[in-house]
């Protein structure tokens, strides 16, 4: 196992932290693999019980790494949604450039488009069930600890706020619209893609990540009352 200085273990704010991270090359590639690590041993295994020296030996490193760079499992678990989050935004920022520019015919709109855009948003395809099993773990927790559902709220807002922009930007630019406001159509919209997802997954409980869908229908049907083209 990697061994790395361990003095501030437990010591300073996670901004600081954070910041000292940024600063290191080195210790940005340790917190990467911290968690990378619990990505997949939190879905196996959730929160409780997983530990830390767990989520240490998958990392290939010591519990001195561990809290150089996080001071608790709760706080590693936001880092691992944050980190989601701000990628999601940035496959969002990029989808457009995958479709094609007549979504919109004779005032027809393809709803693939739409689906397209919330794929992205919700998770990575590729890793549909391990991120879903996640969730579920994180939304729990925050349910239960209050130190953890403040910050994961504020988080969730950010995102959607973000997220509604985005694909209001990118709808703009493929002729459509959303026929109600913003924040009711993603939260909508969303809502409907992530439990789809889920069902999906109970239903189907032998299927691979990559080969995880949410169900079409129920999302073309609302985007059908949602979207609309401006054309």
């Amino acid at each position: 196992m990697t061994t790395e200085p361990a003095t501030d273990a437990g010591s300073g704010s996670s901004a600081e932290r954070a910041f000292a991270s940024a600063l290191s090359p080195r210790r940005e590639r340790t917190r990467e693999r911290l968690l990378d690590a619990a990505f997949t041993v939190f879905a196996q295994h959730g929160i409780h019980g997983a530990s830390i020296e767990a989520v240490c030996e998958a990392a290939g490193f010591t519990r001195g790494a561990f809290y150089s760079n996080f001071s608790s499992k709760e706080e590693l678990f936001l880092a691992l949604a944050e980190r989601a989050q701000r990628r999601q935004l940035a496959a969002l920022e990029t989808v457009v450039e995958d479709l094609q520019p007549d979504v919109v015919r004779d005032g027809s709109v393809d709803h693939t488009a739409v689906r397209a855009i919330l794929s992205v948003v919700v998770t990575d395809p590729g890793q549909a069930r391990t991120w879903a099993l996640m969730r579920a773990e994180l939304e729990l927790l925050a349910m239960r600890d209050p130190t953890v559902g403040a910050p994961f709220l504020a988080q969730e807002q950010a995102l959607r706020r973000e997220c509604g922009a985005a694909i209001e930007r990118i709808l703009a630019n493929l002729g459509l619209r959303f026929t109600i406001d913003q924040d009711t159509a993603v939260d909508l919209l969303l809502g409907t893609y992530e439990s789809s997802m889920r069902a999906s997954m109970i239903a189907n409980p032998e299927v691979q990540d990559g080969d995880v869908a949410a169900r079409s229908e129920v999302l073309t049907q609302l985007a059908n009352l949602l979207v609309a083209s401006t054309r």
